[in-house]
């Protein structure tokens, strides 16, 4: 096994070799030391962003084949630098004089930079909503409203007003009155809209929170007279009540202007145009709910001050009534409510022993909470114990991996060998998993050609030809089997090339990590075994059947193994092979040479592909150029592995040794590399092709590789066809007007999530999006992946 080693700034990179799933964290650090110049107590490794700690093996943290680990290297301790901080600390003894290291005059001295130092941070003074007796006289005279004015502002986000008073006045720096000739914008009774003032206002019950700055045009009198429908006129501006959300609901207060009026002795209505928004946008015939709550708009100098001497309280305008706050109780103090009090007792009561989480925001009661507090937390952020996540369960930096209940059941964890089990190829697991057809599926992988060679048995289940890593046998026992490996590992299998005799699974003690043992027992038709059965053109027999059209049974993949060659001639000599489709002709129980009952099943070749053994079957695969393919990086490890072998050998020997043909030539004739068939495109997918003109940058592209074969070919197709949300190659795709693929399904989805842009290059799409399924794709990648649209919706 082997790893990649970076460093974080990306400027060094290593394969580090012959590692096992159960090397140390430590091994791993020694082995490091040399080549990144880093010593062990300064290195920290980081993977998929876990710290790797010692004590731990790669195994604990899920590190698999060619993986990349990161290395940070610690920086120096502050003690190792005592020398250059005491020549720090001499020059800054030194007298400054008024300059500075470069020589250049400072613009202050060091007595002025201590003076700086040792000043205290002025505390902000809290703004005085009363009026201070210093400021009985005005200090802006030129002001629209004074200190202490009852006003209506409005919440510049919504375009609403609400009940406010001004509690501090101060002059706009950036806006200067117009003088010289120029007109400052007024409205129609002379009032300007900006005054060169900035008001900072309180909204009514929310004192504690910090002042609003408007200015002219978003303030004006509270509004305190209410009009009769008979004293509305058509074309009128008003203040009423409308719910944007929910026309028949109570909401905020707008500013409209009245268009429609009927007032009957049964009917009363207004219809109007209410300015809504930051904007103030027109929103046309809205009907108002409330025409018995209709204000008259105030002008300003009608304003009362609650800081005049004939101020009276009692007689200030009634507050309104505004939309709710919390939906369920409508802000009825007596009814309880656990959405806007305490979400377990639904009580109002003591406010100030309430508290409020800051995941969820629901309030509790500090005697509610299960333990009760007694008083309030005094940290900043406070959770409640549904959102709390356990400490105990969190891994912070430097500590040590808690225990997996997943691994611990494992038989790796409870194994009491010494055996060091990681280093095989069966262990490292997958690197990528087939997309392009579901697990369940029968036939051909489209892409995979027969006669495709694989090292490992791990790759063959990255190309989904066969998904299992160790076990023989792929399937369901309800729907059937997919694939089968034949290696020879059962003394009862006979292989004859286009059919064979296989032998089903069970009837061995595979207790422990074991992967093989003697047969100890009968089989049984269940299982994989009744998988098999499946597959077979009849219906399922105890006592085992035999097809009548047995090319009717479902398909099943056939991979043979290099294992099976001492057995037989037609496995292959090296690695796996992917040898075609085959069905199941018949199967039946009979006492095996183990003395035991076994299930025997007839396996018959159904490919129209040519077989790997045979003449046009191997003039086939060298046309295709399949070629053994090996794990990313393993290559380049043997080599590596042989290099060092050899210079052990160089080392050991000594004396006179007889020359070697490559000590001789050692710059031998390279390799050819075999010509590759061309991948041709049919006539009719040429066609379709050429009618999916908005894809035709993307398969020219694709077209480019037909000249590497078809596997290459194939490959870029996928590539380019894969849908960015669900990362498989896209089903009813839907190409937007960027000329980007996404399946209809994850389009739809990201609509209903209220997100109306291309999920690739984040171009809006708009609202109403038809989204039309690119037929013509649809039909071309069907041809090219077959069956690929099973399992999807």
């Amino acid at each position: 096994m082997w790893i990649q080693v970076r460093s974080f700034d990306g400027k060094k990179s290593l394969r580090v070799d012959n590692l096992s799933k159960l090397t140390k964290i430590e091994e791993l650090r020694s082995r490091l030391v040399d080549e990144f110049e880093a010593p062990v107590e300064k290195q920290r490794l980081f993977y998929r962003g876990k710290q790797l700690e010692d004590g731990h093996t790669l195994f604990d943290y899920s590190v698999g084949l060619n993986d990349l680990v990161q290395l940070m290297v610690r920086a120096a301790p502050l003690g190792e630098n005592k020398v250059q901080q005491n020549q720090i600390e001499d020059e800054d003894k030194k007298p400054n004089d008024g300059y500075n290291s470069s020589g250049e005059e400072s613009t202050c001295s060091d007595k002025e930079n201590k003076d700086k130092e040792n000043k205290l941070p002025s505390t902000p003074v809290k703004e005085s909503i009363s009026r201070p007796e210093s400021s009985t006289k005005d200090e802006h005279p030129n002001s629209t409203y004074k200190l202490g004015d009852i006003i209506d502002a409005r919440d510049t986000s919504v375009g609403a007003w609400f009940e406010a008073k001004i509690v501090k006045i101060s002059k706009d720096d950036k806006s200067e009155r117009k003088t010289d000739g120029e007109e400052m914008k007024t409205d129609n009774d002379g009032w300007s809209d900006h005054d060169g003032y900035i008001y900072s206002v309180v909204f009514d019950g929310y004192d504690d929170s910090e002042p609003e700055k408007l200015e002219c045009k978003d303030i004006r009198p509270r509004a305190r007279k209410v009009l009769s429908l008979g004293d509305i006129t058509e074309g009128q501006k008003v203040m009423a009540n409308y719910n944007v959300d929910d026309p028949d609901l109570r909401g905020f207060w707008y500013d409209c202007i009245i268009k429609g009026k009927r007032n009957t002795r049964t009917i009363k209505e207004l219809t109007a145009t209410v300015f809504i928004g930051p904007d103030l946008m027109p929103l046309d015939d809205c009907k108002l709910l409330f025409v018995n709550e209709i204000f008259d708009i105030e002008k300003p100098g009608t304003q009362v001050n609650e800081f005049d001497e004939a101020f009276d309280a009692s007689a200030s305008p009634v507050k309104r009534t505004n939309k709710p706050d919390c939906d369920f109780c409508k802000d009825n103090p007596k009814k309880k409510c656990k959405h806007c009090a305490c979400c377990v007792c639904g009580g109002k009561h003591d406010p100030d022993k309430q508290i409020l989480c800051d995941e969820c925001d629901q309030a509790y009661h500090l005697q509610c909470l299960d333990p009760p507090l007694d008083n309030l937390p005094t940290d900043d952020e406070w959770y409640c114990p549904s959102c709390k996540n356990d400490e105990n369960e969190i891994v912070k930096a430097g500590e040590k991996l808690k225990e997996s209940k997943k691994k611990s059941k494992m038989a790796s964890s409870t194994n009491q060998t010494s055996r060091d089990w990681g280093r095989g190829m069966a262990c490292v697991g997958r690197q990528r998993v087939c997309n392009v057809v579901p697990p369940n599926h029968f036939g051909p992988i489209p892409g995979v050609e027969v006669g495709t060679l694989w090292k490992f048995r791990v790759q063959v289940s990255e190309a989904g030809v066969h998904r299992p890593h160790v076990a023989g046998i792929h399937g369901r026992d309800g729907e059937g089997a997919y694939s089968i490996v034949l290696s020879g590992g059962y003394e009862d299998d006979k292989d004859n090339g286009d059919e064979f005799y296989y032998t089903g699974s069970g009837g061995r003690d595979l207790s422990g990590n074991k992967r093989t043992a003697e047969q100890s027992c009968d089989q049984k038709l269940t299982r994989m075994n009744r998988a098999l059965a499946k597959n077979c053109n009849e219906p399922i027999n105890e006592k085992g059947a035999e097809a009548k059209d047995w090319r009717g049974g479902k398909p099943l993949r056939v991979v043979r193994n290099c294992k099976g060659r001492k057995h037989s001639d037609y496995a292959p000599e090296e690695g796996n092979r992917y040898d075609g489709i085959y069905k199941v002709v018949k199967y039946w129980p009979e006492k095996g040479k183990s003395g035991f009952l076994v299930w025997r099943y007839l396996m018959r070749r159904d490919d129209p592909t040519p077989a790997p053994w045979t003449k046009a079957g191997g003039k086939r695969i060298k046309e295709l150029g399949l070629t053994m393919q090996y794990p990313d990086g393993y290559l380049e490890a043997q080599a590596k592995k042989e290099e060092e072998n050899e210079e052990k050998e160089k080392t050991t020997k000594k004396g006179k040794r007889k020359r070697k043909d490559s000590d001789s030539s050692p710059s031998g004739t390279p390799e050819k590399k075999q010509k590759v068939a061309a991948y041709k495109v049919g006539a009719e997918q040429k066609k379709r092709i050429t009618q999916d003109s908005v894809n035709k940058k993307l398969w020219d592209e694709a077209l480019e590789h037909t000249s590497e074969g078809g596997q290459k070919f194939l490959q870029k197709v996928e590539e380019l066809f894969t849908c960015i949300c669900c990362q498989e190659i896209v089903f009813k795709p839907v190409t937007t007007e960027c000329s980007h693929n996404v399946c209809k399904s994850c389009i739809t989805r990201s609509f209903k999530a209220d997100v109306y842009c291309c999920p690739l290059c984040r171009t809006d799409l708009g609202k109403d999006y038809k989204m039309p399924v690119n037929s013509t794709l649809q039909d071309i990648l069907k041809k090219f992946f077959p069956g690929y649209e099973s399992g999807r919706l």
